[in-house]
């Protein structure tokens, strides 16, 4: 009964196959059975009606066989890339696998099918390399968020001091709202809400958002200027309170101004300014280098942290428009610069 059932199965995907041929030659058959007519009249009038029927009859048989010989090596073609997609685990690699064509239209097929491919193997790589990126950068935030909580703990054991206590609750909360704005990267233009607005109103308020970590660091910040822009004032906002996170961080006791003029914020500290080395590369992605020996001592940094601050500073001055430029001597300051193409004209 399965033998019967597999022939009959075998039958029918012959019959298939051969249906598929036709399908697939139907204007070459159109053009061959004109032909064979013509040659058949041809024959008539020249006085070979004798042998017409059997000229007529071989040439049928060779179109069929022709047709058979086709729907065979097609079939053929079609069973071997069959068995190369179910060898396959990832299946978007098949267009790097196809066997060689055979003829000029499957040529243009094969390298469409190659630039396809090619182009979903990217697209999959870059998103299993962002996945892995965002996976490390998950784990080393669950590190560093350990740090504030456990503080609280400890300050709550112990001095129960409250400004110890803010302060480490708005590491914490600093921590929360960098990990949001990096998940709202891949989404950040649904998010951005353009409006006119003045600077020094964003300013101010990135200060009072950190004033706590900025007085336990020993730091003073001046702030001058003022000048109105079209732009996204919670990302702004956010740009202000990383840069002013890093002072707190990296340059405990120094002096902090920040200054709006024309089209460009400044923001500058006379702290142990960053190396040259690593100068290029603070907007890195993970980038966690360790500048100078002064971190070691910021009352601020017990770890080396996540390295994506200054990333997420980047992107998001990439999506405004904002145009970023660190300027740095060690031992001596650090200038970050925001200049904005985007201002509001009356």
């Amino acid at each position: 009964m399965k033998g019967r059932m597999a022939r009959r199965g075998q039958l029918g995907s012959a019959v298939r196959c051969f249906q598929d041929a036709l399908r697939s030659k139907a204007v070459t058959l159109c053009f061959l059975g004109m032909g064979g007519l013509i040659f058949g009249m041809i024959l008539a009038i020249a006085g070979a009606g004798k042998i017409i029927g059997i000229l007529e009859i071989t040439y049928l048989i060779i179109i069929l066989s022709w047709l058979l010989t086709v729907a065979l090596l097609e079939r053929r073609r079609t069973d071997r890339l069959e068995k190369l997609l179910d060898g396959l685990s990832e299946k978007y690699l098949l267009g790097e696998v196809l066997p060689r064509p055979v003829n000029s239209v499957e040529r243009r097929y094969f390298q469409i099918m190659r630039e396809m491919s090619r182009s979903t193997v990217g697209i999959v790589e870059q998103a299993r390399r962002e996945k892995e990126e965002y996976c490390d950068y998950v784990e080393s935030w669950i590190h560093e968020i350990k740090t504030p909580l456990t503080a609280c703990s400890l300050i709550l054991d112990n001095d129960k001091d409250a400004r110890r206590l803010r302060r480490e609750l708005k590491r914490a909360d600093n921590l929360t709202e960098s990990i949001l704005w990096y998940a709202r990267l891949r989404t950040a233009q649904k998010d951005v809400k353009i409006r006119e607005f003045s600077v020094a109103s964003v300013i101010g308020e990135a200060i009072k958002s950190q004033m706590e970590l900025l007085i336990g660091a020993g730091i003073s910040v001046e702030a001058e200027g003022d000048f109105t822009v079209h732009s996204d004032e919670k990302s702004l906002c956010f740009i202000l309170k990383q840069l002013l996170v890093n002072c707190a961080k990296y340059c405990p006791g120094c002096q902090v101004s920040v200054r709006a003029a024309e089209d460009t914020i400044l923001v500058r500290d006379n702290g142990p300014g960053i190396p040259a080395h690593e100068l290029c590369r603070v907007t890195e992605r993970g980038f966690t280098g360790r500048g100078s020996a002064e971190k070691e001592t910021a009352p601020y940094h017990s770890s080396h942290g996540t390295g994506m601050g200054l990333y997420i500073v980047k992107e998001l001055c990439v999506r405004l428009g904002i145009f970023l430029k660190i300027e740095s001597r060690a031992g001596e300051y650090t200038c970050i610069r925001l200049t904005f193409d985007s201002l509001a004209r009356p």
